[in-house]
Parts: structure tokens; C-alpha cells; sequence
């Protein structure tokens, strides 16, 4: 069962995300949060699988919550714009990904099941366009913790999945098998601490391996 936690000031949006994933049968609400403060709390106390959070709430916002989340739930921010000034800030301060509050339900369920998986929650074009909004804004690269660690290989795949790449599209470019590809993004992600695919494209972005104009 897939405990969920419900962040978001508005009691309508979280009686309609409860009725949905209530009415799966792999899935429960928890808990439900009117503000990044309280979501912080009830994620301590009921230790949810995923947590769906509202990146602009009152008080304590999203951004600041995910921040201050404990180790544990996967989260998935719900903004009402896709490419919200929010949103690369909330993929480094530790969510697996994003979704815009009017998706189709079948596809915010989908959302909770791929991220209570361990899977990040970012589609290459999503990632692409993601990056390429803030290479504007981009500050000097900074060398990522654990960085030196990785291999010439290890970095180069780091480098692909910051594009956008899925582990197919690697294996296919560095003429490998794809399970050779998963295994150096596991191993990478092993020696970044980076929690999902989204981290490391963070990871990836900050510390100068991928380049706006490759995208």
C-alpha cells in the first residue's frame, strides 16, 4: 500500500486528490497539510510513501518544506504552471518531480506509483526545457560532492542523463547494453547520494557537465 500525505492550503484540491487515490487500491491517505510547516510535521509522524505539495502555500511554502522534509517520502510538486520560477529550486532541495494541478487523474496516479517506486518523476522534455529556462540564471559550477569519485564512464553518463537521456538513448549513443547503462546511472547516483534521476540532473546541471547549448 502506498501511503500518501496531502499538502496544499486549498480543503477543495485535497478533498479531490483524496477522493482519487482513496478510491485505488494500492494507495491511502495518510495525512493532509494545509501548509509546508504542518506538511513537514505529519510526514515525521506518519512516514508517507509520497508526498503531493502545493509549491505556494501561506506560511511555510512548498519550496521551504521539501527542504526541510525528513530522509524518506518521495515528493512531487503540483504547481499551477509547468515551468513555475519554483520548481528547479523544489528538483534541488530534494523532489522527484513535478506535475500541473489540472493533469489528467489517471496520470497523477500513474505519477504516485513511478515515484513510490524510486523513480524520478521527469520526462526528457521536460528536463531539456527545465534546463534550458534556468541557464539563464545559472551561477559559476560548482563541484558537486563526490563527483571526483566517478569514473570517465560514470561522468559521461552522468552528462546524458542531464540532457534528458533515458537509459536506452545512453546505451544506444555509448554503444552499450541498457542494463550496462542503468548500472553506471545506479553507481553514479550511488557516489553522489543523490536520491533519484531528478538529483542527478541537478547534480549534473550545477556542476558544469551539461551545457545549455547541447540541449
Amino acid at each position: 500500500m502506498i501511503k500518501v500525505l496531502l499538502a496544499d492550503d486549498q480543503a477543495l484540491v485535497r478533498a479531490g486528490f483524496k477522493a482519487l487515490l482513496d478510491a485505488q487500491p494500492d494507495m491511502t491517505v495518510v495525512a493532509e497539510a494545509a501548509d509546508g510547516a504542518e506538511a513537514v510535521r505529519l510526514a515525521g509522524k506518519h512516514q508517507p510513501d509520497v508526498v503531493l505539495m502545493d509549491i505556494r502555500m501561506p506560511g511555510t511554502d512548498g519550496l521551504t518544506a521539501t527542504r526541510q522534509m525528513p530522509p524518506g517520502p518521495h515528493i512531487i510538486i503540483l504547481t499551477t504552471f509547468e515551468l513555475d520560477e519554483y520548481v528547479f529550486e523544489a528538483l534541488r532541495g530534494g523532489a522527484s518531480g513535478f506535475l500541473v494541478k489540472d493533469t489528467e487523474p489517471a496520470e497523477l496516479i500513474q505519477a504516485v506509483r513511478v515515484v513510490a517506486a524510486g523513480e524520478a518523476l521527469l520526462s526528457p522534455s521536460v528536463t531539456r526545457r527545465l534546463i534550458a529556462e534556468y541557464a539563464s540564471r545559472a551561477k559559476e559550477p560548482v563541484a558537486a560532492d563526490g563527483l571526483d569519485q566517478l569514473t570517465e564512464r560514470e561522468r559521461e553518463v552522468l552528462a546524458l542523463v542531464g540532457t534528458g537521456m533515458t537509459n536506452d538513448e545512453i546505451a544506444a549513443k555509448l554503444f552499450m547494453s541498457p542494463a550496462t547503462a542503468k548500472t553506471h546511472v545506479s553507481r553514479a547516483m550511488m557516489k553522489l547520494h543523490a536520491r533519484d534521476r531528478a538529483q542527478l540532473v541537478v547534480i549534473a546541471y550545477e556542476s558544469g557537465l551539461v551545457k545549455p547549448g547541447w540541449l
